[in-house]
């Protein structure tokens, strides 16, 4: 792409690359259905912060010039797709007034639309698990992780709205898979969340030379629950264990422990500078989610 751009210029760095993409499609340089650069491949041509490139990016799919294909990519709009007019209700009006005209009811409609969005490839992640806590201290590593978008809700919330399906690749804690399995489409099956291992930690627990204060900092109680039994083995009668649950307690009270052990949410929020991350998930899990997510773009 011939774009040039000039940092004295008043105009800003976004809107001359806007506008410059916007002319090489009119004069169809850019070719329908052409795909675009990475945001960091452009960046790294034009010599710019890849956040100016994703903000031009933004604007020319909110202006219809630029639309995302199935993952991440973005294509040049075809001059055959009109980039104005009909709306998404538009097209869903015409799809239920012409099921009506063939003889389709609205219930036959509903559930195929269902079975056709279940099949779709998933597009985000969807973390299965009943206690909300555990549940936001997963969706916290996973988004840090991941690229895509991370959703979460509970078995109950799952069975009364099969809708939240749609779209997703689940991700359920080991012990539950069987539980959960049933509520998405065989041939999606449900991702398995292992937790890792605390080998360092006990170890970190062991290399204390006199009776010390231990401290577990959490936004999740079970996670504190099962914090305690894991670690119980390296605190014995010698060191005393100290848990505090966020927010309901201040992280304050662990700067007076001679250890702090933190999970990923409690670490952000706590901010204790010796404070070590016990991290959740097994990194391997993790992987094993992105491997399963990108098979089905592919």
């Amino acid at each position: 792409m011939d774009i040039r751009i000039d940092s004295s210029n008043d105009v800003p760095i976004h809107r001359q690359l806007t506008e410059q993409i916007i002319f090489l499609i009119a004069i169809e340089r850019l070719k329908d259905g052409e795909l675009m650069p990475s945001v960091r491949e452009l960046a790294r041509r034009l010599k710019i912060h890849h956040n100016t490139v994703s903000e031009a990016y933004q604007d020319l799919v909110r202006r219809e010039w630029l639309e995302r294909r199935r993952g991440s990519r973005l294509m040049v709009i075809s001059r055959e797709k009109p980039r104005t007019g009909t709306s998404l209700d538009d097209l869903i009006n015409q799809t239920i007034a012409s099921a009506r005209e063939n003889g389709y009811s609205m219930q036959a409609l509903r559930e195929r639309v269902r079975q056709r969005l279940l099949a779709e490839a998933p597009d985000h992640i969807l973390v299965v698990e009943q206690d909300e806590g555990l549940r936001e201290l997963i969706r916290e590593e996973l988004r840090a992780e991941v690229p895509w978008n991370v959703e979460g809700c509970s078995r109950e919330d799952l069975a009364a709205n099969p809708g939240l399906a749609i779209g997703a690749l689940a991700v359920a804690p080991q012990h539950a898979i069987r539980a959960v399995s049933p509520l998405f489409p065989r041939e999606r099956p449900v991702v398995p969340a292992r937790y890792s291992h605390a080998d360092d930690h006990l170890k970190e627990i062991r290399a204390l030379r006199g009776p010390s204060v231990v401290a577990v900092v959490s936004a999740s109680r079970l996670f504190l629950e099962v914090a305690r039994s894991v670690l119980a083995p390296a605190i014995g009668n010698r060191h005393e264990l100290l848990e505090i649950f966020l927010p309901d307690a201040s992280p304050a009270a662990a700067r007076a422990a001679d250890l702090v052990f933190c999970d990923s949410i409690a670490r952000k929020r706590a901010r204790l500078p010796r404070a070590i991350h016990y991290r959740l998930l097994l990194p391997e899990s993790i992987e094993y989610l992105k491997t399963a997510m990108k098979s089905y773009m592919e």
